[in-house]
């Protein structure tokens, strides 16, 4: 393992000193993972992962002094025939088989949980909902979710976050070969919420994740996807979207590592912004980063992160990066565009006799439609536009 020469620590483990310009920035296939919380230093914020992260926000969950002895709860609908749930204990052989925690708040999540719930898709031509509920106000929480595919199966999963408290918790998706799943998770919190949460994809051999993220509500969202293949043939694919407002802050870091041969990733993220005098600014923070291996030959990849700043008072920051260790790829790309309100847009509307509000709604709606799209649960596509509308009428835009 790679060493810090400055203080003997691993890679992440030295984030006061890189964060002072003594360490250089590791690479993403040098990060330093574990399920022992003790492993990780308490980040301070000057670290390279924590830089964007208000950290005073945390409710505690960085530094041990969150309880996390609040309860979670975790529900499943619809699953009938082709869909297993299961309340294990941490015994569970199976569990941390989608992926090791690479940060302090994943490890704390994994060493506090007391109950999983793994969900088995052998295939369903039903959805599946399942609803994960904050602790409550004032509560904390670790909560852990497994959801596994059988070979060949395919399922569609909504993965939906409600409620107040503050939250850490993991995510695993292991996806047997040549399996298929479709996963929408919603972001859909009381204003008073703060979710930190690492999300583990593993990929088999031909696999096919297709994954779309919308983030609307919540204090405090920091969401860490990593995506790994364990077969040729697999194929990813996550979009999402994220509208903050006035003192809100939304934040995705994504790593996708492909480390075997034949390959495909693809990353699209479109966050809105609209801040307010006098209170925080509205944030949001995306990180990508795509780690093509010396082993990854013919590798297909590309990333997009697009980012509307509607008002004042509203910061966004984006760094996509793009590690190749192989020229044997397929083509690879990466990046990032960040702007203001198109007046234009706004103007060409108007002269066509539609209301200031009503122009300015249909230019975020029309931005958030590519994303919207890819869900094919008209329901759901439905009632997440309609909460877009409702976010749009509160600030004004």
């Amino acid at each position: 393992m790679v060493t810090d020469v400055v203080s003997g620590l691993a890679p992440e483990l030295a984030g006061a000193n890189r964060g002072a310009g003594l360490v250089p920035v590791a690479s993403a296939g040098e990060r330093f993972t574990s399920f022992d919380v003790d492993a990780f230093e308490v980040p301070g914020g000057r670290e390279e992962n924590w830089r964007f992260t208000p950290m005073k926000r945390l409710r505690g969950l960085h530094d041990g002094s969150a309880a996390l002895d609040g309860t979670a709860a975790v529900e499943v609908a619809g699953a009938g025939e082709g869909v297993t749930v299961e309340t294990v204990g941490r015994d569970d052989a199976r569990l941390g088989e989608g992926g090791t925690p690479a940060d302090r708040i994943a490890a704390a999540a994994w060493s506090a949980f007391r109950e999983a719930t793994v969900v088995t898709l052998d295939g369903t031509p039903e959805p599946v909902t399942i609803t994960v509920a904050g602790p409550g106000e004032g509560a904390t929480a670790a909560s852990h979710l497994q959801l596994r595919t059988k070979p060949h199966a395919e399922a569609t999963v909504v993965l939906e976050h409600r409620g107040s408290g503050a939250l850490a918790d993991n995510l695993e998706v292991v996806l047997a070969d040549g399996s298929r799943l479709t996963l929408v998770v919603t972001e859909e919190w009381a204003d008073d919420a703060v979710h930190v949460g690492a999300q583990h994809f593993s990929l088999g051999r031909d696999a096919t994740l297709r994954v779309t993220s919308v983030a609307l509500g919540g204090d405090l969202v920091r969401i860490s996807p990593t995506v790994s293949y364990r077969g040729p043939g697999g194929d990813a694919e996550l979009v999402g979207l994220g509208y903050a407002d006035a003192g809100q802050h939304l934040e995705q870091r994504l790593l996708v590592d492909h480390a075997v041969p034949n390959c495909t990733s693809n990353v699209l993220y479109k966050n809105a912004l609209q801040g307010k005098e006098g209170v925080p600014d509205a944030h949001t923070v995306w990180i990508g980063d795509v780690l093509i291996r010396a082993a990854a030959e013919n590798t297909q990849t590309f990333e997009f992160n697009r980012n509307l700043v509607l008002t004042q008072h509203a910061r966004a920051d984006s760094v996509p990066n793009l590690e190749i260790e192989t020229g044997e790829i397929a083509g690879a790309g990466h990046a990032s565009a960040t702007g203001r309100f198109d007046d234009e847009q706004l103007f060409y509307l108007q002269s066509r006799g539609i209301p200031e509000d009503v122009a300015r709604r249909l230019v975020v709606r029309g931005f958030f439609g590519e994303i919207l799209s890819r869900i094919t649960l008209p329901e759901l596509r439905e009632r997440l536009e309609a909460a877009i509308e409702a976010e749009l009428a509160v600030t004004g835009a």
